[in-house]
């Protein structure tokens, strides 16, 4: 499908001469990446199992994950006994890294604010080794169907998950004095990063939507960190490029909360935030932020940020 004219000029506002590069690779199908399940099996033991199969594998720059080299049956990774026995996740490798920047503890209490399907839930589960506890909250019935499977296969016994709209959960908690050492908000967005998987994103694409999970995205991050501890720590992630989305939302808690962002490494490329946008000038202090732009790492598109809540 053809991108909008609207999207190009955007993208080529953000890249230059190399949006060209962009397009390119939005036409190039996803790598097969699954994330070794730590709880169930260790690394060398998936591994041991999967070449067994016959299949190809190659080390990602996370230790815990994969690419499957090999041509594999439709659905095949899905269906395998070890996908079904929880020995893995299938999962981009740009969606891992906001728990990397998050780096949650066994002996904390962690909120993952959005957390259907499960992905991050579950990796953090992991990191946690089950200890402590995770709040896995999503609003929608159908969505925690999905995350109470995926939680259940994985083996995770440190989550409790609620169904409530983020902002009254977070309300609730904190008049009620429940603060939370680590948040993350994995925020609903307009999904331009996910284009080399989900092609029919760019029919719904539209800037009213994209203006429209601004708002969203906004309160979201206001209600949790009203409910963060003192120099607790919140990552607010996106999978999309738009500076509304991301940086702009970043200023935003800059402007109306007494937080600070922080440096922070992952194991792939990143670039830095962009602190201008169609003549807006934004907080230096976001250029800490991190932008993964799929020609990087051959991988999808996202944004993390890393807030710091300040005593």
């Amino acid at each position: 499908m053809k991108p909008k004219q609207l999207f190009v000029e955007r993208i080529k506002s953000l890249l230059g001469d190399e949006s060209k590069i962009f397009f390119n690779y939005m036409t190039k199908p996803l790598s097969k990446i699954i994330r070794v399940n730590t709880i169930k099996i260790s690394k060398n033991e998936l591994m041991k199992k999967l070449k067994k199969r016959g299949w190809e594998i190659e080390q990602t720059p996370y230790e815990n994950a994969f690419i499957i080299k090999s041509q594999l049956f439709p659905g095949e990774l899905g269906k395998a006994l070890e996908h079904q026995l929880g020995y893995y996740y299938v999962q981009e490798l740009a969606s891992m890294m906001p728990p990397l920047v998050l780096q949650p503890k066994e002996n904390e209490i962690v909120l993952d604010l959005c957390a259907a399907p499960g992905s991050k839930t579950t990796q953090m589960a992991m990191m946690m080794k089950n200890k402590g506890t995770i709040i896995a909250n999503d609003v929608k019935f159908d969505r925690l169907k999905v995350l109470s499977t995926n939680l259940e296969r994985i083996a995770v016994t440190n989550s409790i998950i609620t169904k409530m709209n983020g902002l009254v959960l977070c309300k609730k908690l904190a008049k009620a004095g429940f603060f939370f050492d680590k948040i993350l908000v994995d925020a609903p967005c307009s999904g331009e990063g996910t284009l080399r998987d989900k092609s029919s994103m760019l029919k719904s694409w539209n800037i009213n939507m994209i203006k429209g999970f601004a708002a969203l995205q906004k309160k979201l991050i206001s209600a949790a960190l009203k409910c963060l501890k003192p120099q607790g720590t919140l990552v607010y992630s996106t999978c999309t490029l738009t500076p509304e989305e991301n940086e702009m939302v970043i200023d935003f808690a800059l402007k109306n909360f007494n937080v600070e962002v922080e440096r922070t490494n992952i194991p792939i490329k990143t670039r830095q935030g962009i602190t201008e946008w169609q003549g807006k000038k934004l907080n230096k202090e976001i250029k800490k932020c991190l932008r993964i732009w799929p020609q990087d790492n051959n991988t999808e598109g996202f944004f993390i940020a890393k807030l710091r809540k300040i005593k």
